[in-house]
């Protein structure tokens, strides 16, 4: 488990300070996979170098499996930051290495045999899909492959935790699917704990289970990905959840309706739309009021504003018909 508790940084500048981080408080269970969302200058990239050390922190603790990292000597924390490994948005690889020894130098690093260490390496390139690019150097492979063999190099210790530090901002939408859906797999098959940073909701939507959102520094809002998604709280969840602006502000007065927010979390998106078969099957009608969706693999993510008639039990039934299905949820908004 990672718990940071009451974490602040504060960087002193000639003309002054600036706080980047205040008061931060989250913990993180053992195998999540947990996003720290939030636009640029909010103080993501600060919280995750202060997670591994590599910044220290003003005040507050980052403790991993009941270990207090703001005590340990640099001597210590480089030991333990085998543990705790990182991609980054620019891949940071070794360019003239290929990618066979770019993966086996952490474990030469390590002390690893040469003959140990190559082994280990092309299991892990097989791992992410690149075992036929071992003598590959880093500028004959795309983007998304040269991401892909920064995460075989991260898994080369055999890490608990993997720091992801916008890992798939410079990359395309169709690979960065393909490369959150590798990190989904490698936290199935490995039981790594993940840390996504990003300032791209699609991305948690798609692959969190938690998130906490920051603005200048400060957690403004936090907890399980379909309740943030499905009742944003905060003004920058908000901002984040609906960019084209809040819709409930443009639907004040509904005579006779209901409106219901439904949230899309990895639903099947392959066959007739939940909608259509709301109407036809439980002979409940809505009208779409507002809706961001979009399909990933089959899947559907996002959200929708609906609108029902404002009879019998119309909103209930309705409700638990669209909570039917363990990755959709729904609940009633207030009209204005």
């Amino acid at each position: 488990m990672i718990e940071i508790k009451n974490l602040s940084k504060t960087y002193s500048l000639s003309d002054g300070s600036v706080e980047a981080l205040k008061n931060v408080s989250l913990t993180i269970p053992d195998g999540d996979i947990y996003g720290i969302i939030g636009m640029s200058g909010a103080g993501k990239s600060t919280l995750v170098r202060c997670i591994n050390m590599l910044e220290r922190p003003t005040c507050g603790q980052v403790i991993i499996d009941g270990q207090d990292l703001t005590v340990m000597s640099e001597k210590e924390l480089r030991a333990l930051r085998q543990s705790i490994t990182m991609i980054f948005q620019g891949f940071n690889l070794l360019m003239q290495k290929n990618c066979l020894k770019n993966v086996c130098f952490p474990l030469e690093l390590a002390g690893v045999k040469k003959a140990e260490a190559t082994k280990k390496a092309m299991e892990l390139l097989e791992l992410v899909g690149l075992q036929d690019k071992a003598q590959a150097y880093p500028a004959q492979l795309s983007g998304g492959q040269q991401q892909r063999v920064a995460i075989a190099r991260a898994l080369a210790t055999n890490p608990k935790v993997l720091l992801c530090d916008e890992a798939t901002s410079a990359l395309d939408p169709k690979t960065t699917n393909s490369i959150l859906e590798l990190i989904r797999s490698i936290n199935q098959k490995l039981g790594i704990t993940v840390i996504i940073i990003t300032h791209q909701m699609s991305v948690v939507e798609s692959t969190c289970r938690h998130v906490a959102i920051l603005e200048e520094g400060e957690v403004v809002e936090q907890g399980e990905v379909s309740q943030v998604f499905s009742h944003p709280k905060s003004n920058a969840a908000r901002r984040l959840v609906f960019p084209e602006g809040n819709p409930e502000s443009l639907l004040c007065v509904i005579p006779g309706a209901r409106l219901i927010r439904v949230v899309f979390n990895g639903a099947d998106a392959t066959g007739k739309p939940l909608i259509a078969r709301m109407a036809t099957e439980a002979g409940i009608e809505a009208n779409i009021a507002y809706a961001s969706t979009r399909s990933i693999e089959g899947k559907a993510y996002g959200s929708m504003l609906l609108s029902v008639e404002d009879k019998n039990d119309n909103l209930d039934r309705a409700i638990r018909y669209l909570t039917q299905n363990s990755d959709v949820t729904a609940q009633e908004v207030s009209q204005c």
